[in-house]
């Protein structure tokens, strides 16, 4: 290894970051991620989903909401709320067990 493939590591006093965070957390600091949704292609939508996914199973399973009322409050088709109830039957979440009445 040469000298010019070292790569200096600056004090922070030469460093111009600023932290702003973002519309998870006021800074990157605080962040409850263990990695920067930002950092991967699609990784902000993909969190996304996965919150709309779980208050679709939550929705569907404590109120015993119906596929239809899911799709029109989360703006999605039927067939979507029908993907993410069959993907939680898949994992063996509880109480999903049959999908019975859930095409109403």
């Amino acid at each position: 290894m040469d000298c010019d493939d070292i790569e200096l590591d600056l004090p922070p006093e030469y460093c111009h970051y600023q932290d702003n965070g973002c519309e998870f957390a006021d800074s990157c600091l605080d962040c409850p991620f263990p990695e920067c949704v930002y950092d991967e292609p699609g990784g902000r939508q993909r969190w996304l989903k996965t919150l709309r996914d779980e208050a679709v199973l939550r929705l569907f399973i404590a109120q015993g909401k119906k596929v239809k009322d899911l799709a029109r409050m989360f703006g999605v088709s039927r067939r979507t709320i029908q993907r993410i109830l069959k993907q939680a039957k898949d994992i063996s979440i509880p109480k999903i067990k049959t999908l019975r009445g859930a095409d109403g």
